[in-house]
């Protein structure tokens, strides 16, 4: 068998090309890194499905819930995600938590938004709460629905205005204590709520404060002594720059609202949905985690995850970049 030099040298080149290939894609693995604003693949290689979410710890492992928002979903349900990660960048589907039919007959458009799970410690029950309403945005509550696993499934338990009041956009606070939160936007009051759980999370016990400013998409975290809150501004699916404040109590009195990032980016396309804290041996991260909405392509809206520049009464989101994180030591590194 004659083999001539050209057909060594494709054979050659070929071989190079394909192991060159299988080296960057595995330490493109290894090296952890996050994309703000490119497909995120999990380890299923599709991309994940969880806006608008928001995230628990359980021991050493995280679980990220939001809307799935697929192509080819069952229109006469809506679907809420989870996904489970040990290093909050390889994220496991572990399938649809919660999958629920048109519970308080709200007519065909009805809405399930931006949904959070607390771990309930005395109850041994996920609790998961939502943005329940219909398409007109007028009934505007919570809705409930309780698990003894995290992946679920979920049952559905129950809807309910927290405080008596309005709720649309909702986000989640748990404090260094333990004590659980829930942070409701209520458009007649012009401003959102930060409300204490029951003890067994199913309701609102007590209301905390009312931070008098337009805002929706609220996101708190605790950092070295002082509380930080982020919300965005009432233009529907349109980013516009997110604001914050801070104050030494729950209770306020806050500051005045400041840019988080520069106002003509609009908070680099994206609106806030939480500020998760990772506590590592080393440091303490604060990362801000938002959504970049593509209302007309829902399945291929984005996430915008940045380490947040914050202490000593200041916050400041950095222009989006790579960025690797080590859960464990809790440093973050631009690339």
């Amino acid at each position: 068998m004659i083999i001539f030099k050209d057909e060594i040298y494709h054979k050659t080149l070929i071989f190079i090309l394909l192991t060159i290939y299988i080296v960057q894609q595995a330490s493109g693995q290894d090296q952890k890194i996050i994309r703000p604003g490119e497909l995120w693949p999990d380890k299923q290689g599709n991309h994940i499905q969880a806006h608008g979410g928001g995230i628990v710890k359980i021991k050493d492992t995280y679980y990220w819930y939001g809307e799935q928002r697929s192509r080819g979903l069952d229109t006469a349900y809506r679907y809420v995600s989870c996904y489970a990660s040990k290093d909050l960048i390889h994220w496991d589907f572990e399938g649809n938590a919660l999958q629920l039919s048109d519970p308080e007959n709200l007519g065909h458009r009805w809405v399930l938004e931006r949904p959070k799970v607390f771990y309930n410690q005395r109850t041994k029950n996920y609790v998961m709460y939502f943005h329940l309403d219909d398409a007109r945005y007028a009934f505007a509550r919570v809705g409930v629905a309780i698990s003894k696993k995290p992946q679920g499934p979920f049952r559905y338990v129950k809807s309910f205005r927290p405080l008596d009041r309005e709720s649309r956009d909702i986000g989640q606070f748990i404090d260094d204590d333990g004590t659980a939160y829930l942070i409701f936007e209520s458009r007649p009051t012009k401003g959102f709520f930060i409300a204490q759980l029951s003890t067994d999370y199913l309701t609102v016990e007590k209301e905390v404060c009312l931070i008098n400013a337009p805002l929706e998409g609220g996101a708190l975290v605790h950092y070295r002594g002082l509380y930080y809150v982020i919300g965005s501004a009432l233009t529907g699916w349109s980013p516009n720059p997110n604001q914050y404040a801070t104050a030494k109590t729950l209770e306020g009195p806050w500051s005045e609202f400041k840019d988080i990032a520069p106002p003509e980016t609009n908070t680099y396309q994206s609106q806030s949905t939480m500020m998760l804290k990772v506590e590592g041996t080393k440091d303490t991260c604060v990362i801000f985690m938002a959504d970049q909405w593509r209302p007309k392509q829902q399945w291929d809206s984005r996430y915008l995850w940045m380490p947040l520049k914050i202490g000593q009464g200041k916050l400041w989101l950095p222009k989006p970049q790579p960025w690797t994180l080590n859960v464990k030591t809790g440093e973050t590194k631009p690339l």
